[in-house]
């Protein structure tokens, strides 16, 4: 633990030296943080198949692929990104200059989490570093060989003083987050969102918090039924279901119901053959505590496909699940797992009241055709986020912002809103002094209050 206020020390000394906030040497460190990750690409693939069981290509697109393409975007715009805006004075201001300009932080913190070890963590690292930030970074505990792999990757690219990487159990957050940083990056349960933002408080210090939630996945009667269920499929069990934005309960007219499984799980099949324990593409669940809360979860409705599991391998096979008891988990906690509960609706404006007045989920899909059913949706259940006709595939577009909103987070990043996440908006006015109005000054009279009315 000595070791940590060691280099807290040394980062808020580094920060104070003013290098980070060079444009140039931020862009020539983004490009030594990408020259080392592909170096390192068969070392994160492996790491994330013994963590996860996830496949190299899986692990590419969702992982490795997804940060390059980010530090991509920043060295390409950081430049253009990092310019002082001129904006409009006011009239009462007469002469001056008014800019704002986007000025790091300082020292950041972020925790990441184990379900998509790499990015979780690359990815608002290179919106700290873009912006010009330090960082303590502190990967899971859970993906321990992902979050080795991490270490080595960034030691070799960062010196400690600039971005460094704690290990360790959940004791090495608890005793970063007793100090005071600039900016905190968590990403996790809402639970433990809770007792970051808590922490956070005592020193006053803006957090983004990425958290989760129930996700409800809508399907209207008029939706493309095959289309719809192999975009559902793809999107429920990428990672064999442990993905924050992973559609968690599935609402689906009753008119298409029958047809729709039907087509669901030919999916499944189709994607992880009738034999899902031997596909390649097939991830396993982190741990025996999670494995253990899915396989409890299977007794809690009817199994209508699936329903299989291993427990020395923590495989749960792809599983849809109906008839589900009222007070189960499936209905009333984020399920992170390969389970997906199928409940059957016949009016949209009844599932919609049911739905708005839950907590506010960090994904909302919609599959219908009819532009008016997307709108009152939409416009009636709040999210983080919303995909319509597709699933989790919201955050691809670099312009789009990621994040939750009420429980399921505040805050957000990506592309752009990345690099603004981590900078603080300073307004800047520049008076000149050729010209002095009294006006604002005491004494004040009724005549220069009738001048301000005129004026304001």
């Amino acid at each position: 633990m000595k070791d940590l206020e060691y280099v807290y020390c040394k980062q808020r000394n580094f920060y104070l030296s003013n290098k980070t906030r060079d444009i140039s040497f931020r862009i020539l460190m983004l490009k030594k943080l990408k020259e080392e990750i592909i170096k390192s690409e068969k070392e994160i693939e492996e790491a994330l198949y013994l963590d996860l069981h996830k496949s190299s290509v899986e692990s590419y697109i969702t992982e490795i692929g997804f940060v390059i393409s980010e530090i991509n975007l920043c060295i390409k715009k950081l430049k253009k990104w990092s310019k002082p805006k001129r904006v409009s004075s006011s009239i009462t201001c007469f002469p001056s200059k008014a800019r704002i300009i986007s000025e790091p932080y300082g020292l950041c913190l972020i925790i990441s989490p184990w379900n998509y070890p790499f990015q979780l963590l690359i990815s608002p690292l290179i919106g700290a570093i873009s912006a010009g930030n330090c960082a303590i970074v502190k990967p899971s505990e859970h993906s321990q060989n992902t979050s080795k792999v991490i270490k080595k990757i960034l030691d070799r690219v960062f010196p400690p003083e600039y971005v460094f990487t704690a290990l360790g159990e959940k004791e090495v957050s608890q005793e970063l987050l007793e100090k005071e940083f600039d900016y905190i990056f968590f990403t996790g349960s809402s639970s433990l969102g809770k007792l970051v933002m808590e922490k956070a408080s005592k020193h006053l210090t803006p957090t983004t918090l990425e958290l989760g939630g129930k996700s409800p996945c809508i399907v209207d009667k008029d939706a493309n039924v095959e289309v719809s269920a192999k975009r559902i499929a793809f999107g429920k069990f990428l990672n064999a279901g442990q993905t924050c934005i992973a559609p968690d309960y599935l609402f689906v007219h009753k008119d298409i119901k029958d047809v729709f499984v039907k087509e669901m799980i030919n999916s499944i099949k189709e994607f992880y053959s009738e034999e899902s324990i031997n596909s390649k593409d097939y991830g396993r669940i982190i741990n025996q505590g999670h494995f253990l809360r899915l396989r409890k979860m299977l007794d809690d409705g009817k199994v209508i496909y699936g329903g299989d599991f291993n427990e020395e391998e923590k495989f749960i096979s792809p599983t849809l699940i109906e008839d589900i008891l009222l007070d189960s988990d499936l209905l009333k906690e984020e399920i992170f797992g390969p389970i997906l509960p199928i409940i059957s609706f016949e009016n949209i404006d009844t599932l919609i009241q049911e739905l708005k007045v839950k907590p506010k989920p960090l994904a909302l899909y919609v599959f219908s055709q009819n532009k008016k059913v997307q709108d009152k949706i939409i416009n009636n259940i709040s999210s983080g986020g919303v995909c319509v006709n597709d699933t989790i595939m919201h955050i691809v577009p670099q312009t789009l912002p990621f994040g939750g909103v009420g429980n399921s987070g505040m805050g957000s990043y990506h592309g752009k809103k990345s690099f603004e996440t981590f900078s603080h908006k300073r307004s800047i006015l520049n008076r000149k002094t050729w010209l002095e109005v009294a006006l604002r000054y005491p004494p004040f009279t009724e005549s220069k209050k009738k001048i301000v009315k005129k004026v304001l």
